[in-house]
């Protein structure tokens, strides 16, 4: 199986951590590095806690978005359509949201697309939704919903 697609189906070696000898002399020394991505700095995977510092600023915007069209009342599950709305238009145009933006982040294509498009970002985003997908990640720092849309999110500063 390639690099860029291994998962439970390569086998127990797709789990180890970073460093992590599977004792075949194919240790991973950082996440990112069997993508060629740099050990830190930009273009590295980003951290699993800006991503969720992003995530929060992505919520809280659109829950301000929903709750600007439901004023009076409070906008329920109305904030949920307007993350989905505003996440992939803004990762399949621009490869980030307000979030990523602030934090530093940007989602990339692994084969090297300019964008990530409309139709990858939005399973990215739908995959979010079960929670589930977005709290597995590999050795690469990449989630499930990332695996799923051939995506990694990278710092850019």
């Amino acid at each position: 199986m390639s690099k860029w697609t291994g998962s439970w189906l390569s086998g127990p070696r797709a789990a180890l951590e970073p460093g992590a000898d599977s004792g075949d002399g194919t240790a991973q020394r950082w996440k990112g590095e069997r993508l060629g991505l740099p050990r830190s700095g930009p273009g590295s995977v980003a951290s699993t806690g800006r991503r969720a510092f992003a995530i929060l600023v992505d919520f809280a915007l659109a829950a301000g978005v929903a709750g600007v069209f439901t004023y009076p009342d409070l906008p329920r599950n109305w904030s949920l359509l307007a993350w989905f709305a505003i996440t992939t238009v803004a990762v399949g145009f621009f490869g980030f949201t307000p979030g990523h933006a602030l934090f530093g982040l940007r989602v990339a294509r692994i084969d090297g697309a300019p964008i990530v498009g409309i139709p990858f970002a939005a399973l990215r985003t739908l995959l979010i939704f079960p929670i589930i997908p977005a709290v597995v990640w590999d050795a690469d720092g990449r989630c499930l919903h990332d695996k799923a849309a051939r995506t990694v999110v990278i710092r850019v500063r």
